[in-house]
Formats: C-alpha cells, structure tokens, sequence
C-alpha cells in the first residue's frame, strides 16, 4: 500500500476528520511530503480540507467525502420500477403479471447489453481486419 492509500484510510477512520499534522506524524513522513500527498487526494476529489488549529498551530482539519451510491438502480429495470418495492398485494410471485413484466425487462435490458457489447467487439475486430488488408498493399 502507498503513502497516498495509507494517508486516505486515515481520514476515512476518522468521521468527524484528522488534522494533516495527525497524518505526516503517524506516517512517520516529513510535513511537505503529506502536503503533496493531501493534495493529490484534494484533485482526486476524496477529501475535504478546512483550516484549523491544533495545539496552537494552524493546521488543516481533512475530512472523507462521503461516497454517493445509487439507491435504486438495482431496482429498476429499464424505466420500471421493482413491482415488488412497495406491494401491498396479497399475491404469490409465481403468478404475478407486474413481476413477469419486470423481469421480462431485465431480460431485455441484459441482452441489449451483451449485443452492444459483441458489436464493439465484432467492430474491434473489423477496424484490425482492414488496418492489416492495408498494410500488406503497401508491402
């Protein structure tokens, strides 16, 4: 693990942050050296830094930016919605139409993925098919 993975599992322990001064000391590293590594993961876009002071010297109080994670995508499929999430039906699923539709399209929706993904491959293969056609006219 680098300095850089290291230093971010130090913010992401600490919920309510760490002061950077915190960091270098427990990285056993030099404070210029945390700076450059505080600033990679400022550009990264992992962390948050407020101006702070510890022990009477003005330091940086880092914080972990929150990671936002799709709540519902696993819940739909295509533009429906899980026919499930929310029923107050008294239904056996075997027998269910809303859910046979809903799972019908995430049928659907798996196989226009796996064609989109053998076109780009098949396309792949082409554009190389051509690019070696020409450079054996040039021999």
């Amino acid at each position: 693990m680098d300095l850089e993975e290291e230093a971010y599992n130090i913010i992401k322990r600490h919920k309510e942050g760490v002061f950077q001064n915190v960091i270098w000391k427990e990285l056993n590293i030099d404070s210029r050296k945390c700076s450059r590594i505080i600033k990679k993961l400022l550009d990264k876009d992992l962390i948050v830094r407020e101006v702070g002071v510890s022990n009477g010297a003005r330091t940086y109080l880092l914080k972990a930016k929150e990671e936002v994670k799709e709540k519902y995508d696993l819940l739909l499929a295509g533009e429906l919605f899980s026919a499930c999430t929310g029923c107050t039906g008294d239904c056996q699923p075997e027998y269910c139409g809303r859910l046979s539709e809903w799972i019908g399209n995430l049928i659907q929706e798996e196989e226009r993925s796996e064609e989109t993904e053998r076109s780009e491959e098949t396309g792949e293969i082409k554009a190389d098919a051509k690019n070696e056609e020409e450079v054996e006219e040039e021999m």
